[in-house]
């Protein structure tokens, strides 16, 4: 790009980003561009096909009239996608130095090793973990609150903290993120991050080459120590042996430690009792797995982080259905922006559906080309049980949700009894029309999708039918 096109798009931004909200004009004009010019008309570069619509629906006139603000000459703009952009150091730098007051945007290097002491790295500073983009849900409340003291006054009184759970919950990121947090705060700390795998082989490193008394000074000379899946340190008496002296050594000292675990210290048999001791003498906190809402909360989080706005109905399909880990949540969320990006393809119900079963995720039967339903579950719950259910729970007859009435306080779960017969028992729309009065199928179809719909929008409906679907039994308590 020439410097009178860049000096030109510079001045449209500056003028552009004073009349959106600081997040819209991030968001959409970030990596955005002039391509060139021809005569009367401004080629503008994007980084994304997604893009596209977008600016032509929302920007288009915006970005015309600014840039015939400052050259009456142009007449015309054409936009043009161009991958090569995305996050172009050279351009983001001269964005910086043209609004000094956005330096506080820049992130940590993203390295994957930085040296902390002679002959010792550490894994530390993956600038995409931050306890600002954290999901925080009710299960990992606590543990994102810990580290967020943890952040501000290292070797306080949460030492060590200890953070367990299972796989791809986020235990990695609130770790680095906490790290690179008192970096931010404190850029001279030493902080070594490591794995309980990387320790071992450099206790065996270190015994091979006769170091073991250099490795045990740098480990201790450290700031901020984080050791991340301890349990892969089971029967390794020696590595074992070496993080406990160094735990005692650093929490003497006053400097933090953090260690990550799938399980909780006493659950980690095959580690030194007085190692796990070490761990109970802090702060422990849990993740577990994510709710609906949480997860529903992380893809929109993750949507906006890779630049793809996905439909409601394919956020509420994915939170509901991939349930497993935040990994596997984000492992569906980059497929879907593959298929956009490399397919031009917007990701649908039925993508996402076929997409999983291609991963090897849970069975997902698409019985509408907009709609996704789950196999049942193993303890089958009969049609009878779950209007019994439905009849507890709204305090309404069975009699009067198969019936005739069309008063709110019967449709509303005939709807939902209809909605589950259909996503649980897997009943034809035939079946169901007949099991409630002999209701023609189309008016089945058209109460599943409106609670279908309703679910991705109202989150009190959302949390009743959750309850309802732990009541009768098909999910369990």
């Amino acid at each position: 790009m020439s410097s009178p096109d860049l000096d030109l798009w510079l001045k449209v931004l500056a003028k552009i980003e004073a009349q959106l909200q600081r997040g819209q004009f991030i968001t959409w004009f970030k990596d955005t561009t002039v391509l060139g010019r021809d005569g009367a008309t401004v080629v503008i570069g994007l980084p994304l096909p997604m893009f596209l619509n977008w600016h032509l629906e929302h920007y288009r006139t915006l970005t015309l009239d600014t840039l015939r603000e400052i050259d009456p000459t142009i007449e015309h703009i054409v936009y043009q996608v161009d991958v090569g952009l995305k996050d172009d150091p050279l351009r983001t730098l001269r964005l910086l130095e043209h609004f000094p007051e956005k330096q506080k945007m820049r992130k940590l290097p993203n390295k994957s090793e930085m040296k902390i002491a002679e002959g010792l790295t550490s894994k530390m500073g993956n600038s995409r973990y931050t306890l600002e983009n954290f999901v925080v849900g009710a299960n990992n409340r606590l543990a994102h609150a810990a580290c967020l003291s943890v952040a501000a006054q290292p070797g306080g009184k949460y030492n060590p903290l200890f953070l367990y759970g299972g796989v791809g919950l986020g235990k990695t990121h609130l770790l680095q993120a906490t790290g690179n947090a008192i970096l931010r705060t404190t850029p001279n700390a030493r902080i070594l991050y490591t794995t309980s795998e990387d320790a071992t082989n450099q206790v065996i490193e270190a015994i091979q080459h006769q170091k073991m008394e250099q490795l045990r000074r740098r480990y201790r000379e450290v700031d901020v120590f984080i050791i991340d899946d301890v349990q892969f340190l089971v029967n390794k008496e020696r590595t074992q042996e070496e993080i406990f002296h160094t735990l005692n050594t650093l929490l003497e000292d006053h400097k933090q430690v953090i260690i990550s675990s799938d399980r909780a210290p006493k659950e980690l048999s095959g580690l030194q009792d007085r190692l796990v001791s070490r761990f109970e003498r802090g702060m422990i906190a849990d993740l577990s797995q994510p709710d609906y809402e949480t997860r529903y909360a992380i893809l929109a989080e993750k949507s906006k982080e890779y630049g793809l706005l996905l439909d409601q109905k394919v956020v509420a399909y994915i939170a509901e259905h991939a349930t497993r880990s935040i990994r596997q949540l984000e492992g569906i969320l980059m497929q879907a922006v593959a298929q956009y990006e490399l397919e031009h393809c917007v990701p649908t119900v039925k993508s996402i559906a076929d997409m999983m079963l291609k991963l090897g995720d849970e069975p997902v039967v698409l019985q509408e080309p907009d709609t996704g339903f789950v196999s049942p579950p193993a303890h089958a719950v009969s049609f009878q049980e779950l209007m019994e259910g439905v009849s507890r729970y709204y305090s309404v007859s069975v009699s009067d949700i198969i019936g005739q009435s069309r008063v709110r306080e019967v449709l509303v779960p005939r709807h939902i009894a209809m909605y589950m017969g259909k996503k649980h028992l897997r009943m034809s729309f035939v079946r169901l029309g007949e099991s409630f009065s002999n209701r023609d199928h189309t008016t089945v179809m058209h109460a599943v999708t409106k609670i279908t719909n309703k679910l991705a929008e109202d989150p009190q409906l959302l949390r009743e039918v959750r309850t309802l679907e732990r009541e009768v039994g098909f999910v369990e308590r």
